[in-house]
């Protein structure tokens, strides 16, 4: 079997992880011929992965240039009512739907990520691949599409609330109370502590942004 060459490569995928992973933050410009140098791939997919993100509203214009857009107070509140409602129902399908050998992935998720307390951003990454793992247990194609959906505005945020201090341990906590639901296949406890870690997650958000940290996830 071949390589796949970098050409070959999604450019959409490549641009949205980078806003991801904060390579490009809220307000930054995205030039075309420079998106296509930095990824390899030529300029046709990246001006077509731009106009898709410019129509899920990732990016907004700026006269004539694009840039990452950002989320006001008003959307990130709206932005947490719907991942709340999302999140937890993804919980509860969970509690009925996973399987023994999910749910034991879900627990190893959250032992493993012990060690990475003190580290913002890897928590950050193992948190998603902790809510998209129980997204996957809840059986229900549409809405994980939806969550996607959700998530992908997540990455307007340019930093994470688990940077807060002691933040990632309560966080640790909370996930290991959602896995206790599922794996005792209690839909509304685990849709009661989904619901409520996502709030709490807000809440700290909203002390980390008062207090001056910006408008990061």
């Amino acid at each position: 079997m071949k390589d796949l060459k970098p050409a070959h490569k999604d450019a959409y995928a490549l641009i949205l992880d980078a806003i991801d992973v904060g390579i490009y933050k809220p307000g930054d410009r995205l030039v075309e011929s420079e998106l296509a140098e930095r990824f390899g791939v030529s300029r046709t997919p990246v001006r077509e992965a731009l106009q898709r993100l410019e129509t899920q509203s990732l990016l907004a214009r700026d006269g004539r240039s694009l840039i990452v857009a950002s989320l006001n107070h008003n959307q990130l509140a709206e932005l947490y009512v719907v991942r709340g409602e999302l999140e937890g129902l993804a919980a509860r399908l969970a509690a009925r739907h996973a399987t023994p050998e999910e749910i034991r992935v879900l627990a190893e998720m959250v032992e493993g990520d012990q060690a990475l307390v003190g580290d913002p951003n890897a928590m950050s990454r193992a948190n998603r691949r902790f809510h998209k793992q129980v997204h996957l247990a809840s059986h229900n194609h549409f809405l994980v599409q939806q969550l996607d959906l959700v998530h992908r505005s997540m990455a307007l945020l340019a930093t994470t609330s688990l940077a807060a201090k002691g933040r990632s341990t309560r966080a640790l906590e909370e996930h290991q109370a959602i896995v206790d639901a599922i794996r005792d296949r209690n839909g509304t406890a685990a849709y009661e502590s989904m619901k409520s870690h996502i709030s709490i997650s807000y809440e700290e958000r909203l002390r980390l942004d008062a207090a001056g940290y910006g408008d990061e996830t």
